[in-house]
């Protein structure tokens, strides 16, 4: 048996005072949920990680992007892709 039942036990075999025992029937009752809520919370600890971790690789993306708009948009990239598609087009 487990503490708490034992305990349970001998406030009954004692002849303790029925509000007793049904308070105690009441705390083991709660004490036994609370283990498995418990239990529950800890199978999925990291619930909310995902959707955090989603939003830093979205603002990293978004920052990538803006870097490469205003590298393809400087004049020294459209003049090489410019000579590239030229070199392409005469082959």
């Amino acid at each position: 048996m487990e503490h708490n039942e034992v305990i349970l036990f001998e406030h009954r075999r004692y002849g303790v005072g029925e509000r007793i025992n049904a308070a105690s029937d009441r705390l083991l009752r709660e004490q036994v949920g609370l283990e498995a809520k418990w239990r529950a919370l800890m199978a999925q600890p990291e619930e909310g990680a995902a959707t955090a971790e989603y939003a830093v690789v979205l603002v990293a993306a978004t920052g990538f992007a803006a870097v490469l708009v205003a590298l393809m948009k400087s004049d020294t990239v459209k003049t090489l892709l410019t000579n590239i598609v030229k070199k392409a087009l005469s082959v």
